[in-house]
């Protein structure tokens, strides 16, 4: 490894959102640092891979949520990234027709009476989760746990309250054209990286902190870890002495929940001009799912699993996830769209080695666990990464924003702020 011998200011695990920024922030800063990825690559959990010649699939983040509130829109901007202002495609099918404004109407009282329950509940401690603090015997209530999985990556049982509602949601959730996942990669393109540089143990028992990685050991005065709860939980590095055990109730109120996607590209338009752009699908007797229709104007649509479907789907297999898109596309817009469909990307978070899920969902009873995951350990071993954001989780630009944060407080640690 480069620089091998030399002791760093900092040593930052993981080159997700979270690692690149704080790499960044600390180049800003004057820290000489080292960053290591376990993968071949940067990105994390925003990742893009090119559909069709000048259509690019996000398997990971897509949406610039919250974006007034986003730093990643300027980085769009730098860079010459495009993207759609507004918010998700709202549409909804139901058994056989477009929902009607007054089903429409009926649906968004629902969720507003919910979200308001989910508040009061979360303004008391009440310590529930979202499937105990909301209306479980309603028309709406599989729509509406459906989106509880996508958001959450968790069923509603698994969840708190806070999981949801301490959130900063604007409505601003904004697509990127050419991937998020992809702008991503852009903004951290100019960072010395180790790639397939997996850490193994972090040893910050010393003066310094020592990490033996696959490409050998690196020193330095301080350490980033921006590794997922997954793979923290699943104990693939092991610290010396070990994690304190609030740090370790963190990492187990946090873990990772699984959202998936499968993609279906077309040789054609196979829709007709009046069809919205996306939204759910109930169909009689069968569970919710979504869909977004021709991204961009694009011949793809994507379909998104959450929760403990997504976690089964994804062990069936590849085949058994296209096939579940493409009948219920089927039954809404008939057979004849399925001999257009010529090639599919389905991702498979799960079973990701370097990630082991797709974004954190807080258990019941532990929304104050964010900020102990966040907290440092004796000034020196410090964490970022979307678990660790009370305020964003869940989404790259919390993960970049708690990078920031990160490495200005390993600056101020070391007199250097």
């Amino acid at each position: 490894m480069a620089g091998a011998g030399t002791t760093y200011d900092v040593a930052i695990v993981g080159a997700g959102s979270a690692g690149l920024a704080a790499a960044k922030t600390a180049r800003e800063l004057g820290l000489s640092f080292v960053l290591v990825e376990a993968s071949h690559r940067i990105g994390g959990r925003g990742y893009t891979e090119e559909f069709a010649p000048g259509i690019a699939f996000d398997l990971g983040c897509h949406w610039l949520h919250s974006a007034s509130l986003n730093p990643y829109v300027a980085i769009a901007d730098q860079y010459g990234f495009s993207y759609r202002k507004g918010t998700f495609p709202r549409a909804l099918w139901l058994r056989d027709r477009w929902a009607s404004d007054e089903d429409q109407a009926s649906y968004a009282a629902y969720w507003a009476r919910n979200h308001a329950a989910m508040v009061a509940a979360a303004r008391v401690g009440s310590g529930l989760s979202i499937a105990e603090a909301t209306e479980r015997d309603h028309r709406w209530t599989p729509l509406f746990d459906y989106w509880i999985s996508i958001s959450t990556a968790a069923d509603p049982d698994q969840v708190a309250v806070e999981g949801t509602v301490n959130y900063n949601d604007t409505d601003e959730n904004w697509p990127v054209k050419e991937g998020f996942g992809a702008l991503i990669a852009r903004f951290g393109a100019d960072l010395p990286v180790s790639l397939n540089c997996a850490v193994s143990t972090v040893d910050w028992g010393g003066r310094e902190v020592a990490l033996d990685t696959a490409k050998g050991r690196v020193r330095a005065k301080r350490a980033i870890v921006t590794v997922s709860t997954g793979v923290l939980g699943a104990g693939d590095i092991r610290f010396e002495p070990g994690l304190p055990n609030w740090k370790q109730a963190a990492i187990a109120a946090l873990p990772l929940g699984t959202h998936n996607r499968i993609g279906l590209l077309f040789d054609r338009d196979v829709f007709d001009p009046e069809i919205p752009a996306g939204g759910g699908f109930m169909l009689p007797g069968e569970d919710p799912i979504g869909f977004g229709i021709r991204p961009f104007g694009q011949n793809y649509v994507v379909a998104y699993t959450g929760g403990r479907h997504a976690v089964w789907l994804e062990r069936a297999g590849t085949a058994a996830a296209v096939d579940l898109a493409r009948e219920k596309l089927a039954k809404v817009f008939g057979s004849g769209i399925a001999k257009h469909m010529t090639r599919h990307i389905v991702t498979a978070w799960a079973g990701d080695p370097w990630t082991k899920g797709s974004y954190s969902a807080v258990v019941p009873g532990q929304a104050h666990q964010r900020v102990e995951m966040a907290r440092p350990l004796d000034d020196r071993l410090f964490f970022a990464g979307e678990a660790t954001s009370n305020e964003f989780f869940a989404t790259a630009h919390g993960a970049y924003i708690s990078g920031v944060e990160a490495a200005r407080a390993v600056a101020v640690s070391l007199g250097r702020a």
